[in-house]
């Protein structure tokens, strides 16, 4: 059984996991995304975040879908594609469906990552290759968000994507501390059932 101060460093060492955020950047070369690559510290709904971003694809020698590690590791992905690419977006389309696809028992996650699909290079519009449409549906038949920019232009709607993900992020932290086994909550729920206590629905 843990004394108080085990408890309060234990406690205190959740907390800190909690506020490190993992975002892995991917996309096929050429979509702008190599630049996004950077750890920084910032503050966000009352919290100090320690933000590590790794765009994984930018490695010549990563091969383009073994992505097992990055699903361990990350909290929440970022797919970028080249509105002027269609080969990107299909190469897009792909991460997304190996991120979304159903996962093993050795590497089940809790609450499902938080993906945002970027339709870069938003000044190429005149080649376009990939319709706003197209990005959207993608989007919303795999439960991701979207947007559209021009990333070369565009600093702070770039810094608001990330901002989004990282919000989408922070809500399924809460959600993995809502749905972990608490003894204290067990024992609630024994006595509610035995006094025949009505539990508030969530």
């Amino acid at each position: 059984m843990l004394d108080s101060s085990q408890y309060s460093s234990r406690r205190q060492e959740q907390e800190d996991k909690m506020n490190d955020v993992k975002l892995a950047v991917l996309g096929g070369e050429g979509t702008g995304k190599s630049e996004s690559i950077y750890s920084k510290h910032l503050y966000l709904e009352g919290k100090q975040l320690n933000l590590e971003i790794y765009d994984p694809c930018s490695q010549p020698q990563k091969a383009k879908f073994s992505l097992t590690s990055e699903l361990h590791w990350a909290d929440g992905f970022v797919i970028v594609y080249d509105i002027s690419d269609r080969s990107s977006f299909a190469f897009a389309k792909a991460l997304i469906y190996r991120i979304r696809e159903p996962q093993t028992s050795h590497c089940k996650r809790a609450v499902e990552s938080a993906v945002l699909l970027v339709g870069n290079k938003q000044d190429l519009c005149h080649v376009r290759e990939v319709g706003w449409e197209e990005g959207q549906k993608l989007a919303l038949d795999n439960r991701c968000q979207f947007c559209e920019l021009s990333a070369a232009e565009q600093s702070l709607e770039v810094e608001m994507m990330f901002i989004r993900i990282i919000k989408d992020i922070l809500t399924n932290f809460k959600l993995k501390e809502k749905r972990r086994p608490s003894g204290s909550k067990s024992m609630a729920k024994l006595i509610n059932n035995v006094f025949g206590k009505r539990r508030k629905s969530v």
